[in-house]
């Protein structure tokens, strides 16, 4: 398998911007993935020149912008007042664009699995709506995976039908997410079930086809419900087979490391980095 294309979420480092950029260089990643939901990466902050300013200043460093991250899983696209929601949405996208990367990942809330519910239209609908503007300025919204099973992206994309939506595929969301989804609906736990359904590694096959950027973490679910997120390599994804599933798919693009939780961000990124350097 070629080397695998390695970018850092910034956010994760837990550093002033700039520094962590300096970092991510110096930990032997590709590239950045950028969050762009508030400070001085937010659309309303960085604007016109400035935008071209920042992808210069990672160039200088050898390094290239694998996405933005904006939104996060507050939002709903089910729900009725999304117009706010829609327009920054429009708005991610345009500077996905402009920072020469092209996606824009996001979570959009939780899509049903019955086509019936009433949030199933207007989940298709809002997307379309996404859509039509990324075509426009040549962006894309990548949904992240973890809410539900991928057969429900799959048949979102397939239903909307448009390039502009695409996949960020997550594997530690698909073992993270099942048991609190059980723990809000009162459902009773099954680890196995729940990995037969949400499928974490076999998943990237069903979704391959449409999977534009991958995040690189890891954890681990337990038959009590009790689930943690841990470093990469150390959880329940079986890496080499994930990027197998991957690959034949013709998937290139970048895996970028996300850690969320522990004291040492910076020493678990960096052994994340090794690590997919070894796939």
């Amino acid at each position: 398998m070629p080397n695998l294309k390695i970018a850092i979420m910034l956010g994760s480092l837990r550093m002033e911007p700039y520094a962590g950029m300096e970092k991510a260089k110096e930990m032997g990643a590709d590239g950045l993935h950028i969050g762009i939901s508030g400070g001085i990466f937010s659309p309303e902050n960085c604007q016109g020149a400035a935008r071209q300013d920042l992808v210069n200043h990672v160039r200088s460093l050898g390094l290239e912008i694998s996405a933005v991250s904006g939104w996060g899983g507050e939002v709903d696209l089910g729900d009725e007042d999304v117009a706010g929601h829609l327009e920054r949405g429009e708005r991610f996208l345009e500077m996905a664009a402009d920072l020469e990367c092209g996606i824009w990942q996001a979570h959009i809330g939780v899509m049903p699995e019955d086509t019936s519910h009433p949030h199933w239209e207007r989940f298709v609908r809002h997307c379309e709506q996404i859509a039509r503007h990324g075509e426009k300025v040549g962006a894309c919204l990548a949904i992240e995976t973890g809410p539900e099973p991928p057969l429900v992206v799959q048949r979102l994309i397939e239903t909307v039908g448009s390039e502009a939506i695409r996949v960020n595929y997550d594997p530690a969301n698909l073992i993270l997410w099942p048991p609190a989804l059980a723990q809000r609906t009162g459902v009773e736990y099954d680890r196995q079930a729940a990995w037969d359904k949400f499928m974490p590694v076999e998943g990237a096959d069903l979704l391959g086809p449409y999977v534009v950027h991958v995040h690189a973490k890891d954890a681990r679910a337990w038959d009590d419900g009790t689930r943690k997120e841990v470093p990469l390599g150390e959880g329940q994804v079986e890496w080499e087979r994930f990027a197998a599933n991957l690959s034949k798919h013709g998937f290139d693009g970048y895996y970028a490391i996300e850690r969320e939780v522990g004291d040492d961000p910076v020493r678990d990124i960096q052994t994340a980095v090794d690590f997919l350097r070894t796939l």
